[in-house]
């Protein structure tokens, strides 16, 4: 019988989002547990969810990752596991995974820097482009 619980949805979520703005920010998860006077690998079970965050520590952790403590709950599943909006139909929160993944946050960090206007939206023009035609692998 497997007796290990498995982590709650909340606890997951907020772990994502901790892992998301430290992306976005370019921090390691040495330099926050640093911050924190905690682990790598206790940041680490923050993000997966494995370690509840206490009210105290995620204040902490949202006051060195510059966010208001309600970043971490936006688009968190609600009551009765149904999932907020944005949220994709199998559940998988693809704005927030598309984010914290490598090319999400060269992307995001890219784009930020481009001041014209018109500049970022010819780029956002060419990737609905792309976007449309079907993939050349």
């Amino acid at each position: 019988m497997n007796t290990k619980k498995s982590p709650n949805p909340i606890d997951v979520h907020v772990g994502s989002r901790i892992r998301l703005r430290r992306n976005i920010l370019g921090m390691s998860q040495e330099k926050l547990g640093e911050n924190l006077g905690i682990t790598f690998q206790q940041v680490q079970k923050y993000e997966k969810g494995t370690n509840r965050v206490g009210a105290s520590r995620l204040q902490a952790i949202a006051s060195i990752l510059n966010a208001p403590v309600s970043f971490f709950f936006e688009g968190a599943p609600g009551e009765n596991g149904m999932e907020a909006p944005g949220v994709a139909e199998d559940g998988a929160n693809y704005v927030s995974d598309f984010l914290s993944s490598s090319e999400g946050i060269q992307l995001n960090r890219a784009f930020v820097r481009i001041h014209d206007a018109k500049v970022r939206r010819k780029v956002l023009d060419l990737v609905k482009a792309l976007a449309s035609e079907p993939a050349t692998d």
